[in-house]
């Protein structure tokens, strides 16, 4: 663990899990691993009820080991309801009815090296076996030429990366046997907006799901009317294969609700404030003065708490109905995918 302790964001998740002691339930998994250095560990953490019938909402970050601010406002939230547990009565309540899933750092080891890769070279969020529908563009889609160029897939056929498989095992176990799951997925580097972005990926077809969505998003906008997101589907900006997200939305049953969405902070607005970041490979995507990471922690603190708001409340808003599914679905077509 010498090597791990090194890593401030590591450090951090541990003493987070030591200060929930026995209200934490904490799975262990190991990293990849470069040649001649030791794997790191892969925290999964869940709290709430175990009812399989009851609802859940996950948070996940660290995903591209250059993006530590998701990281730190996945590490923000859950220090803060470790913090509530002591004296908060309404979140006993909400955890007494769902539960809540924390992986704010899947990808140690490429945070340690500085690289968007894990320690095999591999980029996760293009290491699903999922083969884009359409076209995408050259490299950015995913490669499998060779680990020295950004995007790599790895070699076709081969298992996912440790870290991949530890995400999409805790979202099998923890969120997909649920009837209802809301999960978040924290990164930056793409503009100068916020944007939320859900399914698909690879394929420009919407998801199942975009019926539940479109009703989220209503309840969304009612209750944060000034909110500063672009929300839409991925596929409308670029197209890639190995799409964790997608490969876990085909896995679902369709007869259960998921909604995974990517909350895409605008690192490049970072970037014009403080242009000196533009020679930083780690300033083209966190802000590296330390009031404006605090502004980026309250800015995204809502989202966060909105999220499981809703996961808990959502029977309250779903659409109950064939017709009013219907209607959710054409309103999210003309929004989302007219033209």
């Amino acid at each position: 663990m010498d090597r791990a302790l090194k890593l401030p964001e590591l450090q951090a998740l541990e003493e987070i899990i030591a200060a929930g002691g026995s209200a934490l339930n904490v799975a262990r998994h190991e990293s990849a691993a470069a040649p001649g250095t030791p794997s790191m560990p892969v925290y999964a953490i869940t709290l709430g009820t175990k009812d399989e019938a009851a609802p859940a909402a996950g948070f996940f970050a660290g995903v591209h080991g250059l993006e530590g601010i998701g990281t730190q406002v996945v590490l923000s939230f859950l220090r803060g309801i470790v913090a509530r547990l002591a004296w908060d009565e309404t979140l006993h309540r909400q955890l007494e009815a769902m539960r809540l899933v924390f992986m704010p750092l899947v990808n140690p080891g490429g945070m340690l090296r500085g690289t968007r890769a894990n320690p095999a070279g591999v980029d996760l969020m293009r290491n699903s076996p999922v083969e884009a529908a359409d076209p995408t563009p050259f490299l950015v889609g995913g490669q499998r030429i060779s680990a020295g160029l950004p995007w790599y897939r790895g070699r076709a056929g081969e298992p996912m990366q440790p870290e991949s498989r530890a995400l999409c095992d805790t979202v099998e176990r923890e969120l997909l046997a649920r009837p209802f799951s809301i999960a978040l997925d924290c990164h930056s580097g793409f503009g100068m907006r916020d944007r939320l972005w859900f399914p698909f990926a690879g394929r420009r077809a919407p998801f199942g799901g975009l019926p539940h969505l479109h009703a989220m998003h209503a309840i969304f906008e009612q209750t944060h009317s000034n909110h500063v997101y672009v929300v839409e589907p991925q596929s409308r900006q670029y197209l890639a294969h190995g799409d964790l997200w997608d490969h876990l939305v085909l896995r679902s049953d369709p007869r259960r609700v998921f909604l995974p969405l990517t909350l895409e902070m605008g690192s490049w607005l970072w970037v014009k404030k403080n242009p000196r970041q533009f020679f930083s490979l780690r300033g083209l995507f966190n802000p590296l003065v330390d009031h404006r990471e605090q502004r980026v922690l309250r800015r995204h603190g809502p989202l966060l708490d909105f999220i499981v708001r809703a996961a808990m409340s959502a029977p309250r808003w779903l659409p109950g109905t064939t017709e009013a599914c219907e209607q959710h679905r054409r309103s999210a077509l003309a929004r989302w995918y007219s033209g």
